[in-house]
């Protein structure tokens, strides 16, 4: 076998690597780099605590760029300016006429946008300042767009900074100018204020002490109750067997890599919303990965590791315990991306153990990475570098925050609003209680993984080395399915599509409504619930996702249904169900009740 030694020096540079006295460094890691270095590492983790972890030299840079650019470009200033004028003129003309509802709205708010649809909104004078707001809002859109010379990725910024800024001074956020929080408040006798602000003081108390908030929903008493055993355990994994229910089962047993990002139990949440369940119920021998909630001592733990002690080991026990010399993977989110490396890697080494790959809103091209490359450039990887050297992880609430940002209307705003001034509790249920068990990541495998993947792109570029050789896409000759969702933030479903074209195989795409996670979670009986299914041959001509969501029909109910009958045509016959293996421990095992 081949070491790092082998890999050619433009490939070395190409990774990030150098040589120093006969020893491979990453030159990334601040270890790498002489001690006095150390203060910059110790100043950035710092500043960090008050910037929300966001690289502020990532923000000056981007608004420079967009300022000295708008400078140098008087035909969109003088543009800017007309705009402004209309804009004011618009308001003025509607504001004359709004006490008598005479004039058509200027300006309605996008579709996705909820802030201004109660018909106390259309009232006056709540009618003069939300449309005041919303011209507004529309003046900065164009504003930070359009400016000549300014790179892209700088524009995104600037565009969601000032969302941000003005998202933050809505007048749906403030009792004075909110007409729906006022009603409320009459109608309570100011109750619902008194509730908001002691709800405020509990989130208050619990951003300064660190607390999580509490979970309702358990794992193992009424989340991830779906009977299993803990079948092999490493510093890294615990590996659940569920029990059969079915007299006979399919011979290719399935493997579940979920993300480390989020707790296993996303696929195991109450009996009816269980993803493993269902597939247990349909004749499926199901494995699924728990993986380790990493602490300060785990900051070496590389991307490698989780590919090795995760997927490989995971492999390894399924074969010995079942026999099945056929096995189906499949992967969620970065779990995904983990499995198509693994995948990739296998088929070079001509291990033909996997006959079928599912990649559920998961990734393997990162040029699109939807709205998360706000946070990522090198500005701001070597500002969070820094966060995760000190502490040696990057924690839930890091995690939590730049999530949070990217639907601030939704997760931030509009549920201040609702949680402080309208007396409206959170949601109950086991998806949000899944959302607030979150996990670290260790220092090292989220460096490589934002450098490698996201900065360099290196797994769709045939760039990313494994065991020493760099590893294709094209080498995974099996059958693919893969599940894109709609309003997905976390891995848009045109980056999710783009496996088709990174892979020489068959591979069936199916886009479902909803998000990253709720898109997931999709079982049979919902309401409203929809999705469109194609395959595309390896050697038919490339479709673009446009008129392949154009051109391919829509199908009502849950997607759950058509990804088991593809399933269960990779999984192979109905034989008896494997004997049962000696176990650890029941299921949910111990790691995933690490908090």
């Amino acid at each position: 076998m081949n070491t790092v030694s082998d890999i050619p020096p433009s490939e070395q540079r190409r990774e990030g690597s150098t040589w120093q006295g006969g020893t491979h460094v990453r030159a990334h890691h601040p270890e790498a780099q002489a001690e006095h270095a150390q203060v910059d590492l110790l100043l950035n983790a710092w500043l960090g605590r008050f910037t929300g972890h966001v690289s502020p030299a990532a923000l000056a840079g981007a608004w420079q760029d967009w300022a000295s650019h708008l400078l140098l470009s008087p035909s969109k200033q003088m543009e800017l300016g007309m705009q402004a004028a209309v804009a004011g003129q618009r308001w003025l003309q509607y504001s004359a006429g709004a006490m008598f509802g005479s004039l058509a709205a200027p300006v309605r708010p996008l579709a996705q946008d909820k802030r201004f649809t109660d018909p106390l909104w259309h009232t006056w004078p709540y009618n003069q300042l939300s449309q005041a707001f919303l011209l507004t809002q529309q003046w900065w859109h164009r504003a930070t767009c359009g400016v000549r010379g300014v790179s892209a990725h700088h524009t995104d910024v600037v565009t969601f900074v000032a969302r941000q800024l003005l998202d933050g001074v809505a007048p749906s956020n403030f009792i004075a100018t909110n007409p729906v929080a006022q009603q409320a408040t009459l109608a309570s006798g100011g109750r619902n204020l008194m509730h908001g602000a002691l709800r405020a003081a509990e989130d208050a108390r619990r951003a300064l002490t660190g607390a999580l908030p509490p979970v309702r929903f358990r794992p193992g008493r009424d989340v991830a109750v779906t009977p299993g055993t803990v079948v092999m355990r490493n510093r890294l994994v615990e590996l659940i067997r569920y029990d059969p229910v079915t007299p006979t089962v399919h011979a290719a047993p399935l493997l579940i890599v979920p993300a480390w990002i989020m707790k296993y139990y996303i696929l195991d949440l109450s009996p009816h919303n269980s993803l493993v369940r269902y597939l247990v119920e349909h004749g499926h021998t199901v494995y699924i990965i728990s993986w380790k909630n990493p602490g300060a001592g785990d900051r070496d733990l590389a991307l490698e590791d989780y590919r090795r002690l995760g997927v490989m080991d995971a492999l390894e026990t399924i074969g010995r315990q079942t026999g099945a010399a056929s096995i189906n993977a499949c992967g969620y989110c970065l779990g995904g991306t983990l499995l198509a490396i693994a995948a990739a890697a296998m088929a070079r080494a001509g291990d033909r153990r996997l006959v079928s790959m599912t990649l559920l809103a998961a990734q393997v091209d990162f040029t699109e990475p939807g709205e998360l490359s706000l946070f990522i450039d090198e500005s701001q990887v070597s500002f969070l570098e820094a966060v995760m050297w000190q502490q040696g992880y990057l924690d839930a609430r890091q995690m939590a925050g730049a999530f949070q940002l990217l639907r601030s209307n939704d997760l931030i705003w509009s549920r201040r609003l609702r949680h402080y001034l309208l007396d409206i509790p959170d949601k109950d249920n086991d998806l949000a209680s899944w959302n607030a068990d979150a996990t670290r990541m260790p220092y090292r495998m989220h460096s490589e993984y934002l450098r490698k993947l996201f900065l360099k792109n290196s797994l769709a570029s045939a760039r990313y080395i494994v065991e020493g050789h760099p590893v294709a896409l094209t080498d995974i000759h099996v059958p693919i399915f893969a599940v894109g969702t709609r309003t997905d933030h976390v891995a848009p479903w045109r980056s999710v599509y783009k496996i088709g074209a990174l892979t020489d195989t068959d591979v069936t795409f199916l886009l479902t409504s909803g998000g990253h996670n709720a898109g997931v979670v999709s079982p049979p009986g919902i309401q409203g619930r929809s999705y469109q299914l194609a395959t595309h041959l390896h050697d038919d001509p490339y479709v673009d996702p446009e008129r392949w969501q154009r051109d391919t029909p829509e199908h009502e109910g849950s997607w759950w249904p058509a990804w088991e009958a593809w399933l269960a045509r990779q999984a192979g016959p109905q034989v008896a169900p494997p004997a049962p293996a000696a176990g650890l421990d029941n299921a949910p095992g111990s790691y995933v009740l690490q908090s």
